[in-house]
């Protein structure tokens, strides 16, 4: 059921935005050189890795610099990719990946191996699901970036606070799985985007 969900939000998504994907590639690309989409190895279900896609929104080659950002005025992000990292436009091209049976639209945002690697056994249970575009997780930390640029040393305070933390709420979900959590998810997303 939530496969069938997953597959009908994706293409009404595709079908319905496709406007706004296609005016958003073409500014990414009279914005600054490079690719329209980026593309980055994550961990999905049962420990396979697939690559997610996003739109662009930092300079070329900016992540062999660090994995993560911080704070809106990460002098890597382009103008136009702060606007779309904002309002999570930057996400729209995983509707692919969910297509594709890669990710959910619902479920536990999708991780790189390096902080994959440091899950204790019983942390890696959320690879029992298949990742998603949004979850609590997410919209608690809306606004991680900024959370983290406020630390002395963000990767540190990521790995030992912030990841664990999503972890947790994640198992939740996971421990509920309905119809009524993978639309509920789906609402506070979009009403917390909204009021931002």
């Amino acid at each position: 059921m939530k496969r069938l969900f997953d597959v009908l939000f994706s293409l009404s998504g595709l079908t319905i935005l496709s406007p706004l994907i296609l005016y958003i590639a073409i500014r990414i690309k009279a914005d600054t050189p490079g690719n329209v989409f980026y593309k980055q190895k994550r961990v999905g279900k049962n420990g396979a890795e697939f690559y997610l896609y996003k739109f662009r929104t930092m300079r070329a080659n900016s992540d062999k610099v660090d994995l993560l950002t911080y704070g809106g005025d990460d002098p890597r992000i382009t103008r136009f990719g702060s606007f779309l990292r904002k309002y999570k436009l930057d996400e729209l091209p995983q509707l692919f990946n969910v297509l594709k049976g890669d990710m959910s639209i619902v479920g536990p945002r999708p991780e790189v191996k390096r902080y994959v690697d440091l899950y204790t056994p019983e942390q890696r249970k959320i690879l029992n699901v298949r990742p998603g575009i949004t979850d609590i997780a997410s919209i608690k930390f809306i606004d991680e970036n900024n959370l983290l640029a406020a630390q002395a040393e963000p990767e540190k305070f990521y790995i030992e606070h912030v990841m664990p933390e999503k972890i947790k709420l994640n198992q939740a979900f996971i421990s509920s799985p309905s119809l009524y959590n993978y639309l509920r998810i789906i609402a506070l997303t979009i009403k917390k985007i909204a009021t931002r």
